[in-house]
């Protein structure tokens, strides 16, 4: 039985004998009975070959370096101690956070000398280091799969190895490296939307799956079917909302893509439910009474509707037309005045000539400090629904039907092509324009329609 407990250990010599006695004593020990005996022997023996394989499979060794960034010596002459990594033929270099002065560093030892507190306390922590580091690739080993260096870091640092990142993980990830870009390509209203949907997230995932993340190698397109029901039943948002949300919920999983935390994308094949899109905005009717009303009474109502108008007769939306300067109009090539900016919302830039109302708005305010009198979004707002009260309108006045007007009953019902509409507005694709306004064109049509048949039964 002593050999029994010996074969074990050994992975050479005594599963040698292992196989011997496998081979030798087979007959005896099937005729004694002795089967546990025997299946045990063939158990060390196969074990030892596919400890062979591994070893063979798994021959690289982690290498742990502690270097001195003699380049970055600060005032009091000492330079940062960086760790370096080496595994599979890969580098991971991270900073330790322990300084030393470079006459004190021993590099072939990897310790400072000479022995007192301060070189005491600085070898521990390096010590610990070094042993943390051990532990997590001793870790990543005993687990089994595929992993490399920069496992072994993130490991070490306590967070999911690239294969094990979870949803909101990545989420943090893009909304941090979103924010850094903040003004330089993203906007603030853009990155509150994001920030918006990773609560909406988070709550979905603690309310369905009672769970606080889920790992992205989980993800199924089932998982957006269940959050769409969740955001229509329990937030009581649009399917236009909800499409957005899943949108960005979607670019995020393509950053784990990028990054390699996933080998597919589980949502590609999803296609998101259509929406009916109404198109609100002032009828010439409405246009005109809006513009022919007396508001001498209240300054702040004229004011209000005179930027509404203005933004009747340009598109502006409410971030351009606040942010509108004197550099913005220019002359250009037909001798008018246009304005020229970028829209902050899509970074597409805007070139709209400006018409004779909306010269004669700017000329009106051209004293005070700014082009327009601006007042926030939100009083903005407000103050419109007093002016909708106040005309008899049923429809809820907002600021962005200024820019639907513009698109329709100032241009679309004057004839002017689709194309320079969207041209216009700004707009990034021209797909967008023909879902939006693709309707007002089939009511034009239908105009022209019952116009030309008034003519012909005339005719007759």
């Amino acid at each position: 039985m002593s050999l029994l407990f010996l074969c074990p250990k050994s992975k050479g010599f005594y599963t040698s004998v292992a196989f011997l006695v496998l081979l030798y004593f087979k007959p005896i020990l099937l005729k004694k009975a002795h089967n546990s005996v025997y299946h045990f022997l063939f158990w060390v023996y196969h074990n030892s070959k596919n400890f062979k394989k591994n070893k063979i499979m798994n021959n690289s060794k982690l290498l742990i370096l502690l270097v001195l960034q003699k380049t970055r010596i600060n005032k009091q002459g000492k330079c940062p101690i960086r760790c370096r990594l080496t595994y599979q033929k890969k580098r991971k270099e991270f900073a330790t956070g322990q300084f030393v002065n470079p006459d004190l560093w021993n590099s072939k030892k990897q310790i400072v000398k000479p022995p007192d507190e301060q070189s005491e306390y600085i070898n521990s922590q390096l010590s610990l280091i070094t042993q943390k580091l051990n532990q997590a690739f001793l870790f990543l080993q005993v687990n089994g799969g595929d992993f490399d260096v920069n496992d072994i870091y993130l490991q070490y640092k306590g967070e999911n190895i690239t294969k094990n990142k979870t949803l909101l993980e990545t989420f943090r990830l893009h909304n941090s490296k979103m924010e850094k870009l903040l003004g330089r390509g993203y906007s603030k209203a853009t990155f509150y939307k994001f920030k918006e949907a990773q609560n909406h997230l988070s709550d979905f995932l603690k309310h369905t799956y009672k769970r606080n993340d889920i790992p992205l190698a989980k993800l199924k397109i089932k998982f957006l079917d269940d959050l769409e029901h969740y955001l229509k039943s329990e937030k009581n948002q649009k399917q236009i909302t909800i499409n957005k949300t899943i949108q960005r919920i979607r670019k995020v999983v393509k950053l784990g893509l990028a990054e390699g935390y996933m080998d597919s994308d589980p949502f590609i094949l999803y296609k998101p439910k259509r929406y009916k899109v109404e198109v609100v905005y002032l009828t010439s009717d409405e246009l005109s009474k809006l513009k022919e009303h007396d508001f001498s009474y209240n300054a702040r109502l004229e004011r209000i509707r005179d930027c509404f108008l203005f933004c009747c007769y340009t598109g502006l939306a409410y971030a351009e037309m606040s942010n509108l300067k004197k550099e913005h109009l220019v002359n250009a090539f037909d001798g008018n005045i246009w304005i020229q900016m970028d829209r902050k919302k899509t970074g597409t830039a805007v070139n709209i000539p400006l018409l004779p109302i909306a010269q004669k708005i700017l000329d009106k305010y051209r004293d005070e400090n700014g082009l327009l009198p601006i007042v926030s979004n939100q009083k903005f707002n407000s103050y419109l629904k007093e002016i909708g009260v106040i005309l008899g309108f049923e429809k809820k006045l907002t600021h962005h039907i200024a820019r639907k007007t513009f698109a329709t009953t100032v241009l679309l019902y004057n004839d002017v092509p689709m194309e320079i509409v969207s041209e216009l507005l700004g707009h990034s694709k021209m797909q967008i324009t023909q879902r939006h306004y693709g309707k007002v064109v089939q009511k034009k049509i239908s105009d022209v329609m019952n116009d030309l048949c008034v003519k012909l039964n005339q005719k007759k």
